[in-house]
């Protein structure tokens, strides 16, 4: 170490990936925005297809919601392939790839015979080519914004809303024009605008950083006093190691020599060989499936609340229509309420995505809130009955549905880090699979035994507010850590403070 007094230079050269938070980012946000519409706005818009299918067919409830429930989960349980293929290929041709999946999956669906034959395509295919569009597009949203990464998650979500809002009268329009089989034709064609939007996808560059630090203190675009002070620190340790092990060599020379000549301690090359493919195979897998998340407490806490969510996200949208339907509400005001929570859901998204991007609590505190309130709005949807309190259910389900989505994913990054973004939502949504699949048909069945729509309702309630206990648990985890975390930052920085003092004379930090 240079003594006191003595000019100090360093260079550091880091290589990494900038959000940009503008220019090219908000391409990205664009083509994430339609990519929303198209998947999980298609999805809650297929409610108008659900009462023409069930009475096509002639089948019940719970059997006609299996369509949405495969095409759900096989977006959550496809999302870790398709984190997987954006890794090994590009997020631009998985989108495109997937956009055609779609599209076929649509096209194959007007023509099928039976329920099975609309489970395998519209079900499984169009699911499958959502989680190839939707994972890359929000995974790469996610690598373009950084400050502005709430706001950019609630206008990109936002394109799901102001779809639904567009596709729900349109589609009643063309089912009444040309049949469901029509409808269903049309929607293929649609789809291909994925398509599209995955040609807008660009890679983020990595940027090199080099900063230059003189005389104790960094250049004014160079690294944090803080960084600077773990330099030296880490010099101070690094001198001191060295000092000790020229030591110990000295003073142990011969010793080591016989220990040498007595004792084999090397391993066979062929366990060397061994070693080494191993750590290279486990290093090829994490690169595109990080599988070491699920021994993340947090991570599983967070995935956990994903599957109860799920149960109750998706069955109110499927089951609005039917629900106003045998009310006695006609058609187009039952296809109406749909797009009146589109436009809450907008409202919701942009409004609480703002809200969360200015920090004035805890992300995962005001997710709490939202999903406790949507849980709530839906315990009471039963007690409506009239056209007009369908309308006040709607506005009020889609005002804080938009809210709990606009952030949900904004928490993941905060849980797992940006650089296992990818990796962390391919698991999230594999896990919150279950929820997904499981959500409409058991909602189905308890409105077949109860002959009674509401009762959908009421179980999506009593699962949105189950959720809401696993982020509790979450929110005190984060403290937690963070208590540890300011306690260490502390105690490193009295150690910084300590290790200064150079032969009595204390170093001017400042």
């Amino acid at each position: 170490m240079d003594p006191p007094g003595k000019a100090w230079n360093k260079k550091v050269q880091v290589e990494r990936a900038v959000a940009p938070d503008g220019g090219y980012a908000w391409f990205i946000l664009v083509s994430c925005f339609f990519v929303f519409g198209l998947t999980f706005g298609v999805v809650k818009s297929f409610g108008v297809f659900y009462v023409e299918i069930q009475q096509y067919f002639g089948t019940t409830a719970a059997g006609t919601s299996w369509i949405t429930s495969i095409a759900v989960a096989t977006i959550h349980v496809a999302a870790p392939l398709a984190s997987a293929l954006s890794s090994r290929y590009s997020h631009r041709s998985v989108v495109i790839a997937g956009g055609l999946i779609c599209s076929v999956g649509a096209i194959l669906g007007s023509f099928g015979n039976n329920l099975v034959q609309l489970y395998l395509t519209v079900g499984f295919l169009n699911g499958f080519g959502y989680a190839l569009t939707w994972t890359p597009t929000v995974t790469m949203l996610g690598m373009y914004f950084d400050k502005r990464r709430p706001v950019a998650n609630a206008l990109a979500s936002a394109g799901e809303c102001i779809l639904t809002f567009i596709l729900t009268p349109m589609f009643q329009l063309l089912i009444n024009s040309f049949s469901w089989r029509g409808a269903l034709l049309i929607m293929g064609a649609l789809q291909l605008n994925l398509c599209v939007c995955g040609l807008l996808l660009r890679p983020l560059k990595s940027t090199r950083d080099v900063t230059c630090v003189n005389e104790g203190k960094a250049e004014e675009d160079g690294l944090s006093r803080k960084m600077l002070l773990k330099d030296i620190l880490d010099e101070v340790k690094s001198s001191i190691q060295e000092e000790k092990e020229l030591y110990t060599e000295e003073s142990n020379q011969e010793t080591s020599k016989k220990c040498l000549d007595d004792t084999e301690v090397e391993p066979s090359l062929a366990e060397d060989s061994t070693s080494l493919r191993e750590r290279d195979l486990r290093t090829r897998v994490q690169q595109y499936v990080d599988y070491t998340l699920i021994t993340n407490p947090r991570f599983m806490i967070y995935s956990m609340f994903g599957v109860f969510a799920a149960l109750g996200f998706f069955a109110p949208s499927l089951f609005l229509v039917p629900y106003a339907r045998s009310k006695g509400i006609e058609e187009y005001q039952a296809a109406a309420l749909m797009s009146i929570s589109a436009v809450l859901d907008l409202i919701g998204r942009v409004v609480f995505g703002w809200v969360a991007n200015l920090r004035l609590v805890e992300t995962v505190q005001q997710l709490t809130a939202t999903v406790v309130l949507l849980g709530a709005v839906l315990l009471l949807c039963p007690l409506a009955s009239t056209f007009y309190e369908l309308v006040a259910f709607s506005a009020a389900h889609g005002l804080v549905y938009g809210a709990t989505v606009a952030i949900h994913i904004t928490v993941l990054p905060e849980v797992v880090g940006v650089q296992r973004l990818g990796s962390a939502l391919g698991f999230f949504m594999l896990i919150r699979s279950s929820g997904g699949l499981l959500g409409p048909p058991i909602a189905g069945f308890f409105i077949d035994k109860m002959d009674s729509y509401g009762t959908g309702f009421l179980m999506s309630g009593v699962a949105l507010l189950t959720s809401a206990l696993f982020l509790l648990v979450l929110n005190l985890m984060m403290q937690k850590d963070q208590r540890k975390k300011n306690i260490f930052s502390d105690m490193e920085t009295e150690e910084l403070g300590q290790s200064f003092r150079v032969e009595g004379k204390d170093v001017d930090m400042t």
